[in-house]
């Protein structure tokens, strides 16, 4: 039985602070079995948790780590920069030289804005649409997730081309009207939205890959309607990229589809692990925020000195030959392990897989939209997650969560960790 002691102790505490024990919802560990675990440190491809419970990681702080736990040259990064001050609300050469890595690698943006979250960045980027093209609306898709702004915390109305429900107490129904929700892959609910809509809608924004509701893949062609659509209507296109920009790849999806958008989003892997969320776009677009257009963002710690070391010596390591190649071929070794044991055994369970990501459901069928994903079938993730983490196995605590792998994880440590899931698959499958 995994010792908790410690953890369920800090949790009773925590209880009294913050709403619900925690910081950000889905960590009270209410979608799976338990309470939440404490972590203690990590290292490499592994967690330890308060109660020094060791666990390979497969949720990677929910995907910045890309180089694995306390990374050498970004620790040593951080703490340089640390001796110097850690923040100063001014420029520093820091933020030139992550910048010129970014830029310098990525064909698809001219310049960009550091802020400090992805959805920071999200909401600058849909106020810049608005103020480029002086319309309001936006359009999203149903089953993807652009962080808590308000107008993008909603829901898909009853019917096929609609507006949004505020999914969260305290967004005003006035704000939820402004976006229009339809399902991904879809050109004619999209055709219809935009030729409804085009005289009012400033931009459309989708997850390039949709990893926040499951691993939902678009087909290429898909992403290069809505590319050719934004295009004859006269509307914007965002690619969020909070999760699959340096992901997919070091132009993320929009270089992995070859697909150009008019504004990308970033967060997560430019930081290194820490706070940290970037917007950029062409030359002509960027232009529009101030100090030289009429566009308002700021941030006292946008740009701070320890995210952009701590980012600019994570992206270095990204850059080198072979990087990415070599976490495809990692992550497509350890989910064909799962799957063919999957098949083997004929369970109704399936893994998908892009780059690094992986994202492990119980169904037959291959999943592209959020109303496809049953509900129900949860039940079986929380028994399989229970189970992991007895094994020492680390899987975020949510069956809609996807998965990552680290340039940390050796191939010896995938194929063990496979072996536990489909253990543990075979658990959950005799239950049921």
């Amino acid at each position: 039985m995994l010792n908790k002691t410690i953890s369920t102790q800090l949790y009773t505490e925590a209880k009294n602070y913050f709403p619900g024990g925690v910081s950000s919802p889905v960590r009270a560990f209410k979608s799976v079995k338990g309470s939440p675990l404490f972590i203690k440190k990590g290292n490499g491809a592994y967690i330890w948790d308060e109660d020094d419970n060791q666990f390979l990681d497969f949720c990677g702080s929910w995907g910045p780590l890309i180089l694995g736990h306390n990374n050498p040259q970004v620790r040593e990064a951080i703490c340089t920069a640390a001796e110097l001050g850690t923040s100063f609300g001014a420029p520093t050469r820091y933020e030139n030289k992550l910048a010129k890595l970014i830029l310098d690698n990525n064909r698809y943006i001219e310049m960009l804005r550091f802020v400090s979250s992805g959805t920071e960045a999200v909401m600058s980027a849909l106020r810049l649409a608005r103020g480029v093209t002086k319309k309001t609306k936006i359009l999203k898709f149903d089953g993807c997730y652009h962080g808590h702004t308000d107008c993008l915390l909603v829901k898909a109305g009853s019917g096929l081309v609609t507006f949004g429900e505020s999914s969260s107490a305290g967004v005003p129904d006035v704000f939820a009207r402004e976006t229009i929700v339809i399902p991904l892959n879809d050109p004619v609910a999209l055709d219809e939205a935009m030729r409804t809509h085009a005289d009012d809608l400033a931009c459309v924004i989708i997850e390039p890959i949709p990893a926040n509701n499951g691993l939902l893949l678009q087909p290429k062609s898909f992403l290069e309607c809505l590319r050719l659509k934004c295009y004859k209507y006269g509307v914007l296109l965002i690619f969020d990229e909070v999760i699959s920009g340096f992901r997919a790849g070091f132009e993320g999806a929009a270089g992995y589809y070859g697909v150009q958008p008019d504004i990308i989003t970033f967060g997560k892997i430019i930081g290194g692990g820490l706070p940290v969320g970037a917007y950029g776009a062409s030359r002509e677009i960027m232009k529009n925020v101030s100090p030289d257009g009429a566009v308002y963002q700021a941030g006292t710690l946008s740009g701070n000195p320890l995210s952009m070391s701590a980012g600019y010596a994570a992206l270095s390591q990204l850059t080198e030959v072979g990087f990415y190649e070599n976490q495809e071929r990692k992550t497509k070794l350890f989910c064909s392990i799962i799957q063919n044991h999957c098949r083997q055994k004929g369970y109704s369970a399936n893994v998908k897989q892009i780059a690094s990501i992986f994202w492990l459901y119980f169904d037959t069928i291959e999943i592209t939209r959020a109303d496809q994903i049953d509900p129900a079938s949860m039940e079986k993730f929380k028994l399989l997650h229970a189970y992991l983490l007895e094994h020492g196995v680390y899987f975020g605590p949510s069956g809609y969560e996807v998965g990552f792998i680290s340039a940390a994880h050796t191939e010896q440590m995938l194929i063990d960790g496979a072996h536990i899931i489909c253990d543990g698959l075979d658990m959950v499958f005799n239950q049921f």
